[in-house]
């Protein structure tokens, strides 16, 4: 880069000679500022590149050199009960990865380097400790490694962060109550700490069975953060997380009942617990299809009917009677048995 400057200045001088010769002093002293701009803008730029970025300098902070760890046996010496149950855990296969940093492996991967922990006689303030950091502080150390799985990519941006719910307010990894995830507290109460108005709902006589371990919240949400509403684990549909458990509601159909296309399940159930059969909203069959097929409502093309012709009395109130695929017919475009 020097070498280049040189032969740059040495041209530019050139032509300064000839141009003095020819040109008004004026000239001759403009041609010269030139000069001086672009040398030093070569120059400028000679500097930035021999000088490391900040980038690579926060990236490497001190005190993180391979000298600075210690490695998980050292920890055990003090820490035999946590390093006892560690070893049960998911996070004890950082030290079976030889090939992984020091930064990545065990303890250290989470409470940072510990010489000076351990030179300091287990001096507290000389390692990173949970318990001194904010749930944005502790979220973001769990995240450096958990970041790049699709589970947990959207955590920063999920309901859950944005409420200051933090990874460690719900999971432990060192006196977790399940160890598969290492929650501080089983499903569904884990969920129901914060979310009462749902335990609720799962009281009532019709309720997805949650409370006796069929599902659970996890397998319809994902607590770590979604693209969609209610941090549901479904497609643009928002109902293929019904469709897991309901495949033949799915389709496709020949015909298909608009609705469950347009609005999806929750168009007519209520998906936690309700006090009607098969979730519905309403108590009445009948009271929930007049909701759309009015005699005063425009009907959509290839929908018919509009709505009933005949009347309302108690034997004719389940249109489920008659309608039985009112989910998508292959068969009946008013979804008749065939």
């Amino acid at each position: 880069m020097l070498d280049l400057i040189r032969s740059r200045k040495s041209a530019f001088l050139l032509r300064l000679n000839d141009v003095s010769c020819c040109f008004r002093p004026h000239a001759a002293a403009l041609v010269f500022l030139t000069l001086l701009l672009t040398v030093a803008g070569y120059s400028q730029s000679a500097a930035q590149a021999t000088q490391p970025s900040a980038t690579s300098q926060s990236a490497n902070p001190p005190g993180s050199s391979a000298s600075e760890y210690v490695g998980s046996d050292v920890c055990k010496t003090c820490h035999e009960d946590l390093a006892r149950h560690f070893e049960r855990t998911a996070h004890f296969a950082t030290i079976q990865d030889k090939k992984a940093a020091p930064e990545h492996q065990g303890c250290e991967a989470c409470h940072g380097p510990g010489k000076a922990h351990v030179d300091g006689g287990g001096d507290v303030s000389k390692i990173i400790s949970f318990k001194n950091l904010s749930t944005q502080e502790a979220s973001k150390r769990c995240l450096t490694c958990h970041s790049h799985s699709n589970e947990h990519a959207n955590f920063p941006r999920s309901a859950h962060a944005q409420n200051n719910v933090g990874c460690t307010t719900c999971h432990d990894p060192h006196h977790p109550k399940s160890e598969r995830a290492l929650l501080v507290e089983k499903q569904p109460l884990l969920c129901y700490g914060c979310h009462t108005e749902v335990r609720a709902e799962f009281d009532r006589p019709y309720r997805h069975r949650v409370k006796q371990g069929l599902i659970q919240c996890a397998d319809c949400h994902n607590p770590h953060g979604g693209t969609l509403p209610r941090q549901l684990r479904a497609s643009a549909e928002q109902d293929q997380v019904c469709y897991k458990c309901h495949r033949e509601k799915k389709g496709p159909f020949v015909f298909e009942h608009l609705p469950v296309r347009t609005e999806g399940c929750s168009s007519c159930h209520v998906p936690h617990g309700s006090t009607n059969p098969r979730l519905l909203k309403v108590s009445q069959v009948n009271q929930l299809c007049l909701q759309c097929h009015t005699l005063s409502m425009s009907s959509v093309p290839s929908q018919p009917p509009i709505g009933p012709a005949h009347n309302q009395a108690q034997k004719y109130q389940a249109c489920t009677m008659c309608h039985a695929f009112i989910h998508g017919s292959n068969f009946s475009e008013v979804y008749f048995k065939p």
